[in-house]
């Protein structure tokens, strides 16, 4: 794993460094809260602690350490499954798991996880994610689909490129956008100066988010997002893009003071309904989730603190 190099923006200004290097390079907290406790993390030249507040300008220089081997034990956690048959298995993903190894996660991923349950996922695929025909994001949590057989991940596969797959979140961004329902058609690609974040770039790939707001509060408004396309990233860039960062996102630039005063430890966004096809019957199925605990305590606390 190579060297991460950061400067604090102003909207990350008062973080703790353990929460702003885990939401910027997309590692579990336990894992950056280790390292930090090894003295491989430096803010302007001194080690520094993980109860450290971040200021703006700080430079930050982060030497992840290496396992030479993860104990799979490790990679496993008990998933909500919402459905399981021969060709599919829908689950409610929880925050804090990835959906399948790679550099640097040393926490629980879905196909391990599924592994462990005792389900067979397809071989079709690159090795680290077979099976996998979407994702999302390790601090992301809600439902999502594994393909079994090969034909499911073939015709998942399909479904997705052919955007016949009905994909809604729930976002709660800050303020409130203008108009209140909308759509945003903007290409993403990788940000050009940050290599682990993504951005509305010129010749990016095609890239469409409709939202409508479904409730509104004092300094941030709940959304129902519905993805057209599935880009990585897709809905914090596009919302970051037009001012209305998801909350407690703070690699896409939002207010820390915010999600410090909702107790909120990741982006606020939850995958709440999937709509797909069967592989094998041609049936429409329609799978929901609804918030965990910490979203919905959120919720609860930023209602209350505006009353």
């Amino acid at each position: 794993m190579s060297e991460y190099l950061l400067e604090v923006e102003e909207s990350q200004e008062g973080l703790r460094i353990d929460a702003l290097l885990s939401s910027s390079f997309d590692l579990s907290r336990t894992k950056v809260a280790s390292d930090i406790d090894a003295g491989s993390v430096l803010v302007n030249g001194k080690i520094a602690l993980k109860s450290h507040r971040v200021a703006t300008g700080d430079k930050i220089v982060y030497n992840p350490i290496i396992k030479t081997a993860i104990n799979p034990a490790d990679q496993v956690i008990t998933i909500p499954i919402l459905f399981a048959d021969e060709d599919i298995v829908v689950i409610d993903k929880p925050v804090g798991v990835a959906v399948h190894a790679s550099p640097g996660w040393e926490g629980p991923t879905v196909t391990a996880s599924l592994s462990a349950l005792g389900h067979t996922i397809s071989t079709s695929g690159a090795p680290e994610r077979q099976g996998i025909v979407h994702r999302l994001d390790v601090g992301t949590s809600g439902v999502m689909v594994v393909a079994k057989s090969e034909l499911a991940y073939e015709s998942l596969k399909d479904q997705f490129r052919d955007r016949t797959v009905k994909k809604i979140y729930h976002a709660l961004v800050q303020g409130h956008p203008d108009p209140s329902k909308g759509t945003i058609d903007a290409p993403i690609d990788r940000h050009p100066q940050e290599n682990y974040k993504y951005a509305v770039v010129n010749g990016g790939k095609d890239s469409v988010t409709h939202y409508e707001t479904m409730e509104a509060f004092a300094g941030a408004s709940l959304l129902k997002i519905e993805l057209e396309t599935g880009r990585t990233h897709q809905i914090r860039v596009h919302m970051a893009a037009i001012k209305h960062p998801c909350v407690g996102d703070s690699m896409y630039g939002a207010d820390p003071k915010l999600a410090a005063k909702l107790e909120l430890l990741r982006q606020w966004l939850h995958a709440s309904e999937l709509t797909l096809r069967h592989p094998k019957t041609g049936v429409d199925m329609t799978f929901n989730s609804t918030y965990p605990q910490d979203l919905t305590l959120s919720l609860t606390r930023i209602a209350e603190a505006y009353k």
